[in-house]
């Protein structure tokens, strides 16, 4: 391809972002790789590189980025050793370094979960971990200097007597140093001259030590000796420690082979350890910048929405919406100097860039992007004194260059096009390119400052104003573009603010054509009515967060009131159940003793007494239960389909209780009404129509009115609890069996159902504490099984 990216990535600044992503890299591979970045123009390849970055970047949010350590390239050394060189302390343990992160990061992957269909999946299946070969090289090697002894027991052997010798030299040396022959010596220590132990003698009294001289002081005043007396263990340790360099590098040629053994898995995971970690910086990149995957698209068609220069403090960069490729291809921006239209150029060029090179961009959701074939940018000052052309000359051999080879799939960016030269010819020339090139359907995006540039777009279809904001009250930029409006050069205002003679300033209103007076009239007029319709639309906003807000509130309170309102309810049947159980205690007690008391009494009597006692006993349990109900249901009507009328009597479905209407809003549906002490607003749909007729709820246990002769009692031998709460089962078989002794049966079948096995068990705790029941037994196969109990009632 005859197009170079190059001279745009400078011009666009691509390389500050590479530079940037290189510093994210603990690799130094994959630093090179994030410097040498270049833009795709394949959508597939764009697409692919866009969903690594993605990929790592949820990864890195899940369980945060995998470490890469300080690994270096050992690709050179891995095929050094293929070839059977020997490879040196340091590189096997590079090459050990490489494993051992090939490892972390394999491990990494695997806790993480990644599926086939991560796009990463790939490139963590080229990692081989080895920790075989790993370990035997770091149990051999100490540091980058030497070996452990136990490399091997060879070493080992020989390291060990290397140490026994000396330490033999160093007490012969010793008995020299410390003994009568110390006042010959310069000095009373050991050293050693080209591994031989020596001591330093008094050159005057060489004649007095027998031995061989390895060195002599810069004065000539110490000679260095070795004692006879040692000679013969210097040379052994020589010999030992010639025999240590040969194990030592028997030891690294027989683990360089081990590598060699290896060489093709080592390399590809150093390759897949450099790939993934310029990947993770990518995804590290994306959160140092608050990046966003942008939608990517092959129509030129471009949506940055609140886009960021990268390279812009992020506390001080205004962002910028900018679109470009849809109802228009031609954007114009114009405004005042320093109002922020390069910058907004050079957002639109590097973050088309950075997506085509896969990388995040710093915008909103729901941003998009062309994959482009060329990107062009003409900005800055392009003066070259090497070539004697001018400032507008060099732009305009840029401009060739462009013009010749952009088509439709091309982003051209202009800034300040055609300025350097006459304002009449250079408009001319500007906007002659601009209608060249939005012909040819190049998405273009171009700054000036021409006022006919201004009128171009309002008259050509495809072709749309923009501005850059200024504020004339403080002399300041806004930074903020502004799609649809031209934007004013403010000259004669900011000079007017300044302090410029207001007659110059009029008589330079003067030197200006009536058309293009009207011309800037109608674009203040544009101006204004458009800031007055943000300022509206802001306020708007304002009211509508806040009636939100008092609506969140409400709906907070009514949500609290009813909550209390149920607590109270509930701890008052609560408290009301707590005295009924109490009662029925007391009860059962009572009934205890009556049937003692029949025991001693004539039958005719006792029956009449008894009858009679519980007939009183389930009478008060009847009123204590409905007069500690603290809810009165009534018998609700029909559902109300229309609002009811102020004073209308209601039932408030879902209490059961009986209202009048206060008050009632149509619009909402709902309607204020007041039951005992409690008013509240209550939805239609929660309202039924009152029948006047009302009732205590009374539980359906307590459905006994009186008690029947045994003549007259007709009792089924069994009961089936079924579905009931524990202590609503409780009761009702209470009242079963105290039907069933009276009736005179011996044996009755309590059915509750296997389940859980909470019921079967308050059944059989029940019956256990029973003084009426003889035994109880689970039912067999054939009765019920679990699902049911048998109990024998006593005579």
């Amino acid at each position: 391809m005859a197009y170079k990216f190059d001279k745009n990535i400078r011009v666009l600044e691509l390389c500050s972002v590479l530079d940037t992503l290189s510093k994210l890299c603990s690799i130094e591979d994959a630093a090179n790789i994030a410097l040498s970045l270049k833009p795709s123009t394949d959508f597939d390849t764009v697409s692919k590189n866009l969903k690594n970055t993605e990929d790592a970047y949820l990864l890195t949010a899940k369980y945060s980025a995998p470490s890469f350590g300080r690994v270096v390239n050992v690709t050179s050394s891995v095929s050094r050793a293929d070839v059977g060189a020997s490879l040196s302390i340091k590189e096997l343990l590079e090459v050990a370094e490489v494993l051992r992160v090939s490892r972390s990061i394999k491990d990494w992957g695997e806790n993480s979960a990644l599926g086939h269909d991560n796009s990463l999946y790939g490139l963590f299946e080229l990692l081989t971990p080895n920790k075989f070969l790993e370990n035997k090289i770091t149990f051999a090697i100490k540091n980058e200097e030497e070996l452990h002894d136990s490399a091997s027991p060879l070493l080992s052997d020989i390291r060990r007597k290397i140490t026994a010798k000396s330490a033999g030299i160093r007490d012969n040396l010793d008995r020299i140093v410390r003994g009568p022959m110390a006042k010959y010596l310069q000095e009373a220590i050991i050293t050693q001259r080209d591994g031989r132990f020596v001591v330093p003698v008094k050159a005057e009294c060489k004649g007095e030590i027998k031995g061989l001289v390895h060195d002599t002081s810069a004065t000539g005043s110490t000679l260095f000796i070795e004692p006879m007396s040692v000679v013969e263990a210097n040379n052994e340790i020589r010999v030992l420690r010639l025999r240590e360099q040969d194990e030592i590098a028997r030891i690294l040629a027989e683990l360089s082979g081990d590598v060699a053994a290896f060489a093709e898995s080592i390399k590809l995971s150093f390759d897949a350890l450099a790939q993934l970690n310029f990947i993770f910086a990518k995804a590290s990149l994306a959160y140092k910048m608050k990046a966003i995957v942008p939608k990517l698209n092959s129509k030129g068609y471009i949506y940055l929405k609140n886009a960021r220069h990268p390279l812009i403090n992020m506390r001080s960069v205004v962002p910028i919406t900018v679109t470009l490729g849809g109802e228009y291809n031609t954007l114009i921006i114009t405004g005042p100097n320093t109002g922020g239209k390069t910058v907004t150029l050079k957002t639109v060029g590097l973050l088309t860039l950075m997506a085509m090179c896969g990388l995040m961009i710093p915008a909103d959701d729901s941003s998009e992007i062309a994959v482009f074939d060329k990107v062009f940018a003409d900005i800055g000052d392009e003066q070259s004194i090497e070539q004697s052309l001018s400032t507008f000359s060099s732009h305009m051999v840029n401009i060739i260059s462009i013009l010749n080879e952009c088509d439709d799939n091309s982003l051209v960016l202009f800034d300040e096009l055609c300025a350097g030269t006459d304002p009449i010819e250079g408009a001319a020339l500007a906007k002659s390119i601009l209608m060249n090139l939005h012909s040819l359907g190049a998405k273009t995006v171009a700054t000036t400052h021409y006022a006919e540039l201004k009128s171009y777009a309002v008259d050509e279809k495809g072709v749309e104003n923009a501005s850059c904001e200024f504020d004339v009250s403080t002399l300041k930029p806004t930074y903020r573009l502004i799609i649809g409006t031209p934007g004013r050069s403010n000259a004669f205002a900011i000079s007017e603010r300044l302090g410029l003679d207001k007659a110059v300033i009029e008589r330079a209103k003067e030197q200006v054509s009536e058309e293009d007076m009207r011309f800037e009239r109608v674009v203040a007029s544009l101006e204004a009515a458009r800031s007055d319709a943000e300022n509206e639309h802001k306020k708007a906003i304002k009211f509508r967060a806040e009636a939100e807000e008092i609506r969140r509130k409400l709906s907070l309170q009514e949500e609290e009131f009813r909550k209390k309102r149920d607590k109270i309810i509930e701890d008052s049947r609560e408290k009301a159940s707590h005295i009924i159980e109490k009662a029925r205690q007391d009860a059962t007690v009572l009934l205890n003793e009556l049937e003692e008391t029949k025991k001693n009494l004539k039958a005719e009597n006792a029956a009449s007494l008894l009858d009679k006692a519980r007939a009183d006993y389930k009478k008060t349990i009847n009123k204590m239960e409905e007069d500690a109900n603290p809810v009165v249901k009534n018998e609700a009507g029909e559902k109300l389909a229309v609002m009811p009328n102020v004073n209308d009597s209601v039932v408030i479905t879902n209490l059961g209780r009986e209202a009048t209407v206060v008050a009632t809003d149509d619009r909402n549906k709902k309607v204020q009404v007041v039951s005992g002490s409690m008013k509240m607003w209550v939805k239609l749909a929660e309202l039924s129509a009152s029948n006047k007729k009302k009732t205590r709820e009374i539980p359906k246990t307590r459905n006994v009115t009186g008690l029947k002769s045994r003549a007259e009692r007709s009792v089924s031998g069994e009961i089936d609890i079924r579905g009931m709460a524990s202590d609503e089962a409780i009761l009702e078989l209470d009242r079963y069996i105290d039907s069933a002794v009276l009736s005179g049966i011996g044996t009755v079948t309590v059915i509750h159902g296997k389940g859980t096995g909470v019921l079967r068990k308050a059944v059989h705790d029940y019956l256990r504490g029973h003084r009426n029941i003889k035994t109880f037994r689970a039912g067999l196969f054939g009765e019920g099984e679990n699902g049911v109990t048998i109990a024998e009632i006593k005579d």
